[in-house]
């Protein structure tokens, strides 16, 4: 069996990240990540007749940029893994349905991208496909319809509350290529603390985040110092600082390698996002921008990606209900 420890896969044929690409919109472009982004879209609705149609559009553009660095077309893809945070997931079943690729959808709220991209390389990894990928999306207005309020409503937003990213993220894997590699990836396991504030999600997250993390270095007998950046979705502010606290009460400092997409994508400071970003295109269009176009310069080189989700919904918190996290690790190397 590929497993090292108890939580933890290793790929053993190592499948590389082929191509891949990273769509934004206006605010973010804002932000300290701009020059990243392979495209920038300053309308909201990308010219289409409703945001989750914008958000469709992202994804196709963010597929299609990656299959460009790729260097093939749609049909050399075997399978898709990809999700939203929509019901059910249409943003993505939208964007796939032009390509005339086998699909599987995901949900693992905003980690979908690393949990898609454990698919996608284990499938690879295992000689099901030659060429797979992974994708996922958030915009601002088509979540807060869904899980808040409509825009016109204009609620006052708490200073836990983070904002939902406009943008996408499309990762092409392979057998080939000379780009980052897959090498090790921990599932996460549903982690419930009783966080019942809707409207914190890092503090739902952290403890999802913090039990992932663990399990990696026991199971691969490594430390926080072996690796160049040790990143966490969509943490933001408050849960980043939650996770360091709760690692180190493992005894785990991972304070010097610690950053997360939440608080890289926006000027926390002057972009008024109170507690920083979030949505699966957080994680997504920072690893497919920066993180990854970092790698391929050689300024990163051994690096883990935790992406973290609050796997709710309004009826479930209106009901009373708490809200579970999920965090899923990828380690890459170049």
């Amino acid at each position: 069996m590929n497993r090292i420890g108890r939580y933890t896969i290793a790929y053993n044929n190592q499948p590389a990240v082929a191509g891949f690409g990273s769509v934004a919109g206006k605010k973010e472009s804002e932000g300290p990540l701009k020059e990243y982004f392979h495209k920038i879209e300053y309308d909201t609705k990308l010219g289409c007749d409703t945001w989750e149609q914008a958000e469709s559009m992202l994804q196709k553009e963010a597929i299609q940029i990656a299959l460009e660095k790729a260097q093939i077309s749609g049909e050399l893809i075997q399978l898709a893994f990809g999700g939203d945070l929509l019901n059910q997931c249409i943003s993505t079943s939208y964007s796939i349905r032009g390509f005339n690729i086998p699909f599987l959808g995901q949900y693992g709220a905003c980690s979908t991208m690393v949990q898609s991209l454990i698919l996608a390389g284990l499938m690879v990894d295992g000689g099901y496909c030659r060429n797979s990928l992974a994708v996922t999306s958030s915009h601002f207005c088509s979540a807060e319809r869904q899980f808040r309020f409509p825009l016109e409503y204009g609620g006052q937003r708490t200073p836990a509350a983070q904002w939902t990213v406009t943008g996408s993220g499309a990762i092409v894997v392979s057998q080939y290529g000379n780009g980052p590699k897959l090498k090790h990836c921990t599932i996460g396991k549903v982690v419930d603390m009783g966080v019942t504030d809707i409207n914190n999600m890092g503090a739902a997250m952290a403890p999802a985040a913090c039990d992932t993390i663990k399990s990696f270095l026991k199971d691969t007998k490594t430390k926080p110092s072996d690796y160049d950046l040790i990143l966490t979705g969509d943490l933001g502010k408050i849960g980043s600082q939650l996770l360091l606290e709760l690692l180190q009460k493992e005894n785990i400092d991972i304070s010097r390698q610690h950053n997360d997409c939440g608080m890289m994508i926006y000027d926390i400071e002057k972009q008024d996002v109170h507690a920083g970003g979030s949505g699966c295109g957080c994680c997504g269009s920072v690893l497919c921008g920066y993180i990854l176009e970092n790698m391929c310069k050689g300024k990163l080189k051994n690096i883990l990606v935790t992406a973290t989700g609050a796997l709710m919904s309004p009826t479930a918190n209106q009901q009373g209900e708490s809200t579970p996290g999920i965090a899923h690790l990828i380690h890459l190397e170049i």
